[in-house]
């Protein structure tokens, strides 16, 4: 008997909801048990996991305010990843985004919120924009990976960033802390209600806008289906006479954007100023949550919240246990692993049979044509 692997001809239907849920219980169940090797109760971390993640609605208002930034910066790389085009730049492009909004927060802090914070948003998202199309002319000009190239540019955008905050924008009322004065209040997002959301804020709004805007963008717009298209491979898209080389630079171009909005919203909303202590790595989730999501907008939402809330799960274990801080990165990693090790079971089917038998060689000749009279 042998194991026989057979590539399935439709698609799983429920069974992907069941694949998942046996991915993710993996993943905890690997995260206990690292638990119980370093001297904790295993079982006691999960459970003060999904009670803090899950079990209080403060912690509930806290994780949806964390989704925010993931989902903006998965939804950019998703635009990209749809045509194998790899941005891993998200976490630059928000640091950017962040530069971009301050500069316009500082500079013209006289005006009214109604006019300082749509020039917020639209200098982070020209920022975040701009530093996502270097990879993209990188990769079509001189052949560089762009891989390569918006994994390197996210450290020289974090350092300017610290540039920035430790010198020319650093305040002189910080008691010497890395940040910048505050931003005036046109510079801030209002929080939903205060006092009874918790921090829950109006840049949420920005989530479902951007959600329908990436659906339809690519199921009804011409620009989508070419972009669909050109996800089948470059040669494929150069053979059909496609904007090859245009629709790459968009989706680096677009997928910057979003990530440099996520930035803005973050500092104005949640911090009210500049300061290195906003990069927590979500450009890095982010990619995390379109892998796992498939690329889909409302699949990005869930997946989103879902590790946003195993974020803070993961601090609030940090300090109830005294476990290291890499418990969240950790977890983060060993869900996309367990997941991506799933997806094989999606579109494979394993089972026990026997190997199929040679057929045997006609007399006379090495095939059927020549054993012919």
């Amino acid at each position: 008997m042998n194991l026989v692997i057979r590539k399935r001809e439709k698609s799983l239907g429920w069974g992907v909801l069941v694949v998942y849920l046996v991915a993710l219980a993996l993943a905890l169940f690997v995260c206990a048990l690292l638990l119980t090797l370093s001297g904790k109760s295993g079982m006691g971390g999960l459970a003060i996991l999904f009670r803090a993640a899950f079990g209080q609605g403060y912690s509930l208002l806290d994780s949806l305010v964390k989704a925010i930034p993931i989902f903006l910066c998965a939804l950019g790389v998703a635009l990209s990843f749809r045509m194998q085009v790899w941005n891993i730049g998200a976490e630059g492009q928000f640091a950017l985004g962040a530069v971009g909004a301050t500069w316009a927060a500082l500079t013209f802090s006289g005006l009214p919120g109604f006019a300082l914070m749509p020039l917020m948003f639209l200098c982070a998202m020209a920022c975040g924009g701009a530093w996502g199309l270097l990879p993209a002319a990188l990769r079509l000009r001189l052949g560089v990976s762009e891989i390569i190239s918006s994994l390197m540019l996210n450290y020289i955008g974090i350092l300017l960033l610290e540039y920035l905050v430790f010198g020319f924008w650093k305040d002189p009322a910080s008691f010497g802390f890395p940040m910048t004065a505050e931003f005036s209040s046109g510079g801030q997002i209002a929080r939903i209600a205060p006092g009874v959301l918790g921090k829950l804020h109006w840049g949420l709004l920005a989530c479902p806008i951007a959600g329908v805007a990436y659906s339809v963008f690519l199921s009804r717009t011409r620009l989508g289906f070419e972009l669909a298209a050109c996800g089948e491979g470059e040669r494929v898209a150069r053979y059909a006479q496609l904007p090859y080389a245009f629709l790459v630079f968009l989706v680096m171009g677009l997928g910057g954007a979003l990530a440099g909005l996520a930035g803005s919203i973050e500092i104005s909303a949640t911090v009210g100023r500049l300061q290195p202590t906003v990069m927590v790595g979500y450009g890095y989730t982010a990619i995390v949550v379109a892998w796992l999501a498939r690329l889909r907008p409302w699949g990005i939402a869930f997946t989103a919240y879902l590790l946003a809330a195993f974020r803070v799960g993961a601090e609030v274990m940090q300090l109830e246990m005294q476990v290291p801080a890499a418990i969240g990165p950790i977890m983060e990693g060993l869900i996309l692993l367990c997941v991506l090790a799933g997806q094989f079971f999606l579109t494979y089917s394993v089972s026990l049979g026997r190997a199929p038998k040679p057929e045997a060689a006609c007399p006379g000749g090495n095939g059927a044509e020549e054993a012919r009279p």
